[in-house]
């Protein structure tokens, strides 16, 4: 029995290892570098001293949520000042507190030198039980442990990230929380809860103690339901998502077993159109077969009428002959010659029976015209490739979608053949089709867009990258010179292959992959 049990735990293991993670590494990444570190600092003369730090997160450019807690003795204590340090860059920024919910345990700080740091999105559904989350933060504990000094504290540095899982639906008395595994210590006060997208479930607020040193460790987060009262009651709308989050992996799988699904579709269709195809065919075949013979048949008893009457009139022209009525002779002899040659034209005027297959195409061929709409050219006109620029209605699929920061809206553009997009922006042409590769200089995030002229799709792929990774996309993008906009496409296809080398720096996979279906602009 204590075998069966260790195979059983053992298999369980396997299954547990081998079992595919939804959480994508660079969403929590990406999310992380909106989390701050908030210190408070005391200022005496020229002197200064930490008294204490937790941990917060962007919910705009200059707006930082922590724990009330955290800046609580900021307002008791005029000496101190409080102070958010980002993840990256090259320093920290002051701030004051502009909302204050003890209740709760929640504040809001807005940065006094107009920083710009990376706001995270807020989820607006319900955290599910199990669910796997992930803490981001400063936990002082890991800062002791390196022997972090006063200038490393308020310097950038990575949060540190923990993981764990949604644990029941307990919450705690005193506020809606959310308990969950992911391990935090004093300093991740006031950072997010995270989902596997990246998203803020939560604001971590204090754990579980325990005397003894054996129980299981757990913590809460403040639920969604209280940070997003707190923040409508401080005039704050942030950026909010409800969608699943969905791995690129699996949009991959999905992909493919469609693609899989739509060429056995499409063989079954040609299969189905050969058949009738055929069937057609085989009765045209039959069908004209009847038909040359009926003309034959109706040929030949022709012929042999006329032949019968010719020789009625050579009979005629005889009894005339014997009687001496010459002209009557002529007119008949006459009549006799003529239906003789009427006979033996009709005779060789007969359809021949090689005919057939030629008379069976025919009826083919009539069969599909009399099918086939009046003004059918206009969808044959439909599927040629465009001459003039197109204006497109794109509206995101999101069952082919993976969104995680950015709204869900339609997109019009306006396609030209030769890659002109929207009568300004020219797409490269490389191996990948149409594209071209947005690298904007105020913000973290790097956009490739698609547009397929054949198929009418749009895809638009973001990578949420750190900042050494965005600066060397922005140098790259700075040694490129776009072509004019309805360049010729040579043009298109050497601006298309100089794009390759900023796509070279980018991830493996995006952040986002946001498909689009481009229908024609009422």
């Amino acid at each position: 029995m204590t075998v069966l049990i260790r195979l059983f735990a053992l298999l369980a293991l396997l299954l547990g290892v081998a079992a595919p993670t939804l959480a994508d590494p660079g969403d929590i990444a990406a999310a992380s570098r909106g989390v701050v570190r908030v210190v408070l600092i005391r200022q005496d003369g020229n002197r200064a001293s930490l008294v204490g730090h937790g941990s917060g997160f962007a919910v705009a450019p200059d707006l930082v949520v922590t724990n009330a807690h955290v800046v609580e003795d900021l307002r008791s204590d005029s000496s101190l000042v409080a102070g958010v340090v980002p993840s990256e860059g090259r320093g920290g920024f002051a701030a004051e507190i502009v909302a204050y919910s003890p209740r709760n345990d929640l504040a809001l700080l807005r940065l006094r030198e107009g920083a710009a740091l990376s706001p995270l999105t807020l989820f607006a559904g319900a955290p599910t039980d199990s669910e796997e989350v992930f803490a981001a933060g400063y936990p002082g504990n890991v800062d002791m442990a390196q022997g972090l000094s006063l200038r490393d504290l308020v310097s950038p540095q990575a949060a540190v990230k923990s993981r764990g899982y949604i644990s029941g639906g307990r919450s705690s008395r005193q506020f809606d929380t959310i308990l969950h595994t992911a391990p935090i210590g004093a300093g991740n006060s006031g950072g997010p809860l995270l989902d596997s997208c990246g998203r803020v479930l939560g604001v971590n607020s204090f754990g579980t103690v325990s005397d003894n040193g054996t129980d299981s460790a757990f913590y809460f987060a403040i639920s969604m339901r209280e940070v997003a009262a707190f923040l409508k009651e401080a005039g704050v709308t942030p950026h909010n998502s409800g969608l699943p989050c969905t791995s690129i992996a699996d949009l991959d799988r999905a992909d493919a077993a469609r693609s899989a699904d739509d060429q056995a579709k499409l063989a079954a269709e040609q299969a189905a159109r050969s058949a009738a195809k055929q069937q057609a065919m085989v009765k045209a075949q039959h069908d004209a077969e009847l038909q040359i013979l009926a003309e034959r048949d109706n040929g030949l008893a022709l012929a042999a009428v006329l032949l019968v009457a010719a020789l009625a009139a050579g009979g005629a022209a005889f009894a005339h002959s014997q009687r001496g009525n010459a002209r009557a002779f002529k007119i008949a002899a006459g009549s006799a010659g003529l239906l003789v040659l009427a006979s033996v034209v009709t005779w060789l005027v007969r359809p021949p029976l090689s005919l057939i297959d030629e008379r069976a195409k025919d009826i083919v061929a009539d069969a599909r015209a009399s099918a086939a709409p009046e003004g059918d050219a206009s969808s044959e006109a439909a599927d040629a490739p465009a001459k003039t620029p197109a204006k497109l209605n794109c509206v995101l699929d999101q069952q082919r979608s993976r969104v995680t920061v950015s709204d869900i809206t339609d997109v019009p553009i306006t396609w030209a053949p030769g890659g002109c997009v929207n009568g300004r922006t020219q797409y490269g042409l490389a191996s990948d089709g149409w594209s071209r590769v947005l690298v904007p200089q105020s913000e973290s995030t790097i956009s490739v867009t698609h547009y397929d002229p054949d198929t009418h799709g749009y895809t638009v792929e973001r990578f949420l990258v750190d900042l050494d990774a965005m600066t060397a996309a922005r140098a790259a993008r700075a040694k490129l010179t776009p072509p004019s906009c309805g360049a010729h496409e040579a043009s298109a296809r050497q601006f298309g292959e100089a794009q390759q080398g900023i796509k070279a720096l980018l991830p493996a996979e995006p952040n986002e992959r946001l498909r689009y279906s481009c229908k024609p602009a009422p």
